[in-house]
């Protein structure tokens, strides 16, 4: 723990509900789930997003922060109106209650700069933004929403959410992030959420399978920050290319050498060889066919893995096993996603991953990108942000990746056990690619 983080002190001043500004019609009342919503743990999803004060000479007025606070609270108010499920309460596995409940609104003082979390941030620290912990039961029977406002002494602020994952995935989030924003922005755009994942993906009362990536052990673990500038990404994905993939992606290039990093870590601290497998989430909207509207609410997410058994994994035929992964599913999936051929679809890769941990030692990394979702573009009507970040991820062997700031780069979050963290820093070809823990203010 360092000395910034010993001496924060963040201190909750007020404690709302904000409510819809129009009631949900009657008929809008019961909101059902979709089959991937049902998959979904119990968990909130946490971001927050950090705003500087721009010079301006009245930042840390009285007047400058209850107005900020009041056109969060106003555009918030607005926002749970046209996303009306997210102002309601989980009534099964299958449904949500539309009962207008709302959202709770916290607003909160900080007793430092915000200079001094962006200089070198630590996770420990980013729990300090939110209004609730990750893991909390209220996400299973309270608010599906809640908010922190956080002004700092310099007159920069952050805006911590944590929504419930069971109504929410990256992409919605997104969305729902940039309407709240364009709402008190005033400027004009509309984001219009559609609600009929349900139809095609209907819940099912007698089904509730563990997510693929929940099995992963919750154990000690640590969490360290990579950021990858795109001079770096260049020449990784130049390293990572080959006669199979000539052209890849940054999200597989910086994926691979994650992964191949931490298994090489993984099976050190083993002492010997064993299977490794990658399980990439990934934003199926635009991926199944028809597609479903790029505003469609809900979770719209499924994965692909990669495999391999080799004790020594080249960078490209790691990237090689991700296209391959995610070309099997366009070619295996994509016009199967629904109705009853999308249950059977789910009890299958279920299966076959539950078959795997048993029969035989096994690692699993999980990956999610968050990357290329206009999140730095949420301008409330103080500016972009300079910093936003995941603030928190609770299983190991998960890897979160986010844009930079210039939407270039890539930030990952990487969570591992203690033990194989501790080799996987060391990495020299990890650091030939990317910084440890950099200052956010770098790139501001």
């Amino acid at each position: 723990m360092n000395k910034i983080e010993m001496e924060i002190k963040v201190e909750i001043i007020k404690r709302e509900t904000i409510k819809p500004s129009s009631l949900t019609p009657h008929n809008l009342r019961c909101f059902d789930l979709c089959l991937i919503d049902q998959l979904q743990p119990i968990v909130y999803i946490p971001l927050a997003l950090f705003y500087s004060n721009h010079n301006d000479p009245l930042h840390n007025s009285h007047a400058k922060v209850a107005d900020k606070s009041h056109k969060l609270k106003t555009s918030l108010s607005e926002s749970l109106t046209r996303f009306y499920p997210l102002a309601g309460r989980i009534k099964d596995h299958v449904s949500i209650e539309c009962n207008d409940v709302g959202a709770d609104y916290l607003e909160a003082r900080v007793n430092c700069l915000l200079s001094d979390i962006l200089q070198q941030p630590e996770q420990k620290m980013l729990h300090f933004f939110l209004p609730e912990e990750i893991e909390s039961l209220q996400a299973g029977t309270e608010r599906l929403v809640l908010v922190q406002a956080s002004f700092f002494e310099c007159g920069g602020m952050a805006i911590g959410v944590c929504i419930s994952h069971r109504l929410a995935d990256a992409a919605m989030i997104s969305m729902f992030i940039k309407g709240w924003a364009d709402m008190a922005l005033g400027s004009g755009e509309e984001v219009v959420p559609e609600f009929s994942a349900a139809s095609r993906l209907p819940p099912r009362r007698d089904f509730s399978p563990t997510p693929p990536a929940m099995n992963l052990m919750n154990e000690k673990r640590a969490t360290k920050r990579y950021v990858f500038d795109a001079s770096k990404i260049a020449s990784l994905k130049a390293k990572a290319a080959s006669a199979s993939v000539e052209q890849t992606t940054r999200i597989e290039a910086v994926s691979a050498l994650i992964w191949k990093c931490a298994m090489t870590a993984s099976r050190s601290n083993f002492g010997s060889p064993k299977p490794s497998m990658l399980i990439q989430m990934m934003n199926i909207r635009k991926r199944v066919l028809p597609p479903f509207s790029e505003n469609s609410f809900g979770n719209l997410v499924w994965y692909f893995g990669a495999q391999t058994r080799d004790s020594q994994t080249e960078l490209h035929s790691l990237v090689g096993e991700l296209r391959k992964g995610k070309e099997a599913f366009t070619e295996n999936y994509a016009t199967k996603f629904q109705g009853d051929e999308a249950f059977s679809i789910v009890g299958k890769c279920s299966e076959e991953f539950d078959n795997h941990h048993t029969t035989e030692v096994m690692d699993s990394f999980c990956f999610s990108s968050w990357c290329r979702y206009p999140l730095y573009e949420a301008d409330f009507g103080w500016g972009k942000p300079t910093w936003v970040t995941i603030a928190g991820l609770v299983y190991k062997n998960v890897t979160v990746l986010m844009d930079t700031r210039d939407g270039s780069g890539i930030e990952a979050w990487v969570t591992l056990s203690e033990e194989d963290m501790t080799l996987f820093q060391r990495d020299q070809e990890l650091l030939t690619f990317a910084s440890l823990n950099p200052s956010v203010l770098d790139k501001a």
